[in-house]
């Protein structure tokens, strides 16, 4: 809500067309403004010197109460119009009066996101958010007076998982749930591959070597013919093995 026209207007810095919306918009906490306030209100003991000051010397609290209204109040106006913006693509700060600055970051570059919450922010509820990223960006390293610190970077968080930026985690029980742990993260729906236990693996290791090993000839007793260890399948008979007989004698 616009406070006197005190708008920074940050949805027409959207990329409407891309799908771009704002998850949060995330004004300066009001204890950010309480040093606004102060100096303005210091203005008024300031004019008060006037009482004790002779006449050519008043223009002096004047000139002083002036500067420390106006100089609070710009300060207050400053703060008012800073907004830091969290979207479905990006994060984003808007600051400035005359003119605006824009200082953005694509969610893919943010690494990680320390919170740091002060003794008295923790009584006021406000912190203060700095962002490790791939380049440090001017104006978004550090994000003070951030109302609600830990609700906002949880939001940063869940906006970064559902981009896709971040390695899920396989969750037992959940169809991409994988068994065997080996190959990760497995699309919904998709079968997750089984991985042989070691006794599985020991009988197909002893089925491939029973097709491949020769196998052994029983011969009857006093029967000559080839060794009982020579190979059936292929094996090529002995040559001096005794012929009988019946087939010696031409």
């Amino acid at each position: 809500m616009s406070v006197f026209g005190l708008d920074p207007r940050v949805e027409r810095h959207l990329i409407a067309d891309e799908g771009e919306v704002i998850v949060d918009e995330v004004a300066k906490h009001w204890a950010a403004k309480v040093g606004c306030a102060l100096e303005m209100l210091a203005a008024i003991p300031v004019l008060l010197l006037i009482a004790v000051l002779p006449k050519q010397f008043y223009f002096v609290p004047l000139l002083g109460a002036l500067a420390l209204l106006l100089h609070g109040l710009w300060r207050f106006v400053g703060l008012r119009m800073d907004r830091f913006v969290i979207t479905n693509m990006r994060v984003f700060r808007v600051h400035g009066i005359l003119s605006q600055r824009i200082a953005t970051m694509p969610l893919s570059r943010i690494l990680d996101i320390s919170v740091h919450v002060p003794f008295i922010g923790r009584i006021l509820g406000y912190g203060h958010f700095v962002f490790e990223s791939a380049a440090q960006d001017q104006g978004l390293r550090e994000i003070r007076f951030v109302g609600r610190p830990d609700e906002r970077g949880l939001t940063i968080q869940r906006v970064i998982q559902r981009a896709g930026l971040r390695g899920r985690s396989p969750v037992p029980g959940t169809p991409g749930f994988d068994p065997a742990g080996a190959t990760g993260f497995v699309p919904a729906g998709a079968t997750a591959p089984t991985v042989p236990t070691q006794f599985e693996r020991w009988r197909e290791e002893r089925q491939a070597t029973a097709t491949t090993a020769p196998v052994p000839v029983v011969r009857p007793l006093g029967e000559s013919g080839p060794d009982a260890s020579a190979a059936q399948p292929g094996g090529d008979l002995d040559d001096t093995a005794e012929m009988p007989w019946w087939r010696g004698s031409n």
